[in-house]
């Protein structure tokens, strides 16, 4: 078990991003694993076909599920709510070396020891330099004898990964994360905290100023000091968390987006009743909003034009039908509760 004991500064700073690099890392780390859940099946398939005999050595090596421990430098936290993957790029290459080397350092302890203690893992002066065949491979030995080269390397792993595993599905994997950072936005101006943390995950729970979060093979309480708590909506995280709570990085937990075993299931169907009263173009969109959603993302989904869909949400926005919230440079539409009815009674 960890826990989090947060002070006013800390609820003060606590704040929601996504992470395209967490992305690459948490589906990596689902690559890996021997059975992946049925719902990430397809997408898993799929994938491993076009990596074969692309070069990702490094990045492989470096995210192993049976270690409880993974380095912090490949998910620096991102400066605002939604950075691009070249933004995350930029800051994963300005990562110090010596930060590098004291996170394999860390790494290399972890290999060692099967439960993790966040007091061990904290206290750099008593992790020695990694021995030969501590670290998951010569690559990694490598950059940590040379960190400047090795994380160019590993940056330009990253984006051919990107390109082949994470691109061609970005638009929905986005949408997913959009609105579930939109769905967690109201629930802490709704309810504060505990609105914020009560169903944010399994094994995680919000008492009197605490975050408690179960692990399995990692421990300790940390007491939080203005550093704030950076929560991060993952498509590829289920149905645990990751937590990153090592100094210097600041404390971060990525936990899985809300609507994710819904990824990658097909079109949903438009109710031919409601067809008949609204239209069949209208009724459509409607039904595929049941994550909020950008026009492009609805374009991609039902095949309209941009323009079509813009005219038909201002139609059912003036209705009551759907409601619209813009987050960073996007605009997401959502279905309001009028609409939950008339889909319902529809069915």
């Amino acid at each position: 078990m960890l826990t989090l004991t947060f002070t006013v500064a800390d609820l003060a700073r606590t704040r929601l991003a996504m992470s395209p690099l967490w992305e690459v890392v948490a589906s990596v780390r689902l690559l890996r694993t021997g059975r992946p859940h049925p719902f990430h099946r397809a997408w898993v398939t799929a994938v491993r076909r076009r990596l074969e005999g692309v070069e990702l050595g490094l990045l492989f090596d470096l995210v192993d599920p049976a270690v409880w421990y993974l380095a912090d430098f490949l998910t620096p936290p991102p400066n605002s709510p939604l950075p691009d993957l070249e933004t995350d790029l930029g800051a994963l290459r300005r990562v110090p070396p010596e930060q590098v080397r004291a996170d394999l350092d860390v790494l290399a302890y972890a290999r060692r020891t099967p439960l993790g203690s966040l007091a061990e893992a904290r206290m750099p002066r008593r992790l020695r330099r990694p021995r030969p065949g501590e670290l998951p491979s010569a690559a990694v030995d490598e950059l940590y004898a040379d960190p400047a080269g090795g994380m160019a390397e590993l940056a330009e792993q990253v984006e051919r990964y990107w390109q082949l595993a994470i691109a061609p599905y970005w638009g929905r994997i986005r949408a997913l994360l959009d609105g579930d950072l939109l769905y967690r936005g109201r629930r802490l101006g709704q309810a504060g905290p505990a609105g914020l943390f009560e169903d944010l995950a399994t094994g995680v729970r919000w008492r009197d100023g605490v975050l408690s979060i179960r692990h399995r093979r990692f421990h300790g309480d940390r007491q939080l000091a203005g550093e704030g708590l950076l929560l991060t909506p993952s498509a590829f995280v289920w149905p645990t968390v990751y937590s990153s709570t090592i100094p210097p990085w600041q404390p971060t937990l990525t936990y899985p987006a809300r609507g994710m075993a819904t990824l990658w299931t097909s079109s949903p169907t438009t109710p031919t009743g409601l067809a008949g009263v609204l239209g069949r173009s209208r009724a459509t969109l409607l039904t595929h909003l049941d994550a909020p959603r950008s026009t492009t993302e609805l374009s991609s989904r039902t095949g309209l034009t941009p323009g079509g869909i813009s005219q038909h949400l201002t139609a059912l926005r003036r209705a009551g039908l759907v409601s619209s919230h813009r987050v960073g440079r996007l605009v997401l539409y959502a279905r309001t509760p009028a609409a939950e009815t008339l889909l319902d009674a529809g069915r």
